[in-house]
């Protein structure tokens, strides 16, 4: 976080799932003594953590560290505003400047997802309407992981934000009609994981990752493709990668993912790298972008 701080980032996102609890401490403890007015700071609701009966006892095998708190799915009014202030003791912070509604996506809740979007969109939306009337936050967002919960889990709810994860990439555009509407509703997105998980910056190999998995052949292919292409233009697999979400109108920032101080700092020298208009237009032509969607400047 120093790092990026030193680098000029002011954007900083946490939520309750991440670390059970961890993230927001490690965040909150980090901004606590920065002036409010300097930085931006979102965190999630959806889910309410507790003591479990036996701490010892919780399946912690998904987590490098994190905390042994358990947790229930709760979209409702009162479920929204207790993840809401146990976020804002989490991380000893008076304020934040918007909530995400966390991972109402299908595969993370079957078989409860209907019930638990009623719940979202009847009442979980009127405690974030609320904080956004009040002046509590400014505004009310969503993050989603996967592309097909972009066609119809977003209009359940009068959203500002969006944060996307892996559906619109240098890999794979399925997300671009959603974005479409999306710029054309307002709402505005960032992107999440610009780097596909891991292939975009370490190109094809052994150990490259996608989509959190071993990256399959064909993935590995068109990431090589990719990459002859970058170098002819002496750009950085990187750079194109955190470049190319931005030439959508939606999209307002990119999340670069990183886990040493050495990784931001590189990852912010690769971003600020310039791109020419060409190695988009001989992407397209290579049929390793689609042709139609909007290359940024």
């Amino acid at each position: 976080m120093q790092a990026a701080w030193d680098g000029g980032v002011r954007y900083f996102d946490a939520a309750p799932w991440y670390g059970r609890g961890l993230s927001e401490h490690r965040v909150g403890d980090f901004l606590i003594d920065k002036p409010r007015d300097d930085f931006v700071l979102t965190t999630k609701v959806g889910r309410v953590f507790r003591r479990p009966a036996d701490p010892a006892k919780v399946d912690m095998s998904k987590w490098l560290g994190g905390l042994r708190f358990d947790f229930d799915f709760d979209y409702t009014y009162d479920g929204v505003m207790r993840s809401y202030e146990q976020s804002l003791m989490r991380m000893g912070i008076d304020t934040v400047d918007a909530l995400l509604i966390h991972d109402p996506d299908r595969f993370a809740h079957e078989p409860h997802w209907q019930s638990r979007m009623t719940d979202m969109s009847t009442s979980g939306i009127k405690a974030l309407e609320e904080l956004k009337r009040s002046g509590e936050i400014k505004a009310i967002g969503m993050g989603l992981n996967r592309v097909e919960s972009l066609d119809d889990i977003p209009d359940m709810v009068d959203l500002d934000f969006l944060i996307v994860a892996m559906a619109y990439t240098l890999l794979d555009q399925t997300g671009l009609a959603a974005l479409d509407r999306f710029a054309a509703r307002g709402v505005s997105v960032v992107i999440a994981t610009p780097f596909a998980s891991g292939i975009l910056v370490t190109g094809p190999g052994p150990e490259a990752r996608y989509m959190y998995q071993p990256a399959d052949a064909e993935i590995q292919e068109k990431t090589r493709r990719i990459k002859e292409i970058c170098d002819d233009h002496a750009v950085p697999l990187p750079s194109a990668a955190m470049r190319f979400p931005l030439g959508h109108p939606a999209v307002v920032s990119v999340i670069y993912g990183s886990a040493h101080p050495d990784e931001m700092r590189s990852n912010l020298a690769s971003g600020a790298k310039p791109v020419p208009p060409a190695l988009w237009a001989d992407l397209k032509s290579a049929g390793l972008l689609s042709k139609n969607v909007p290359a940024p400047d």
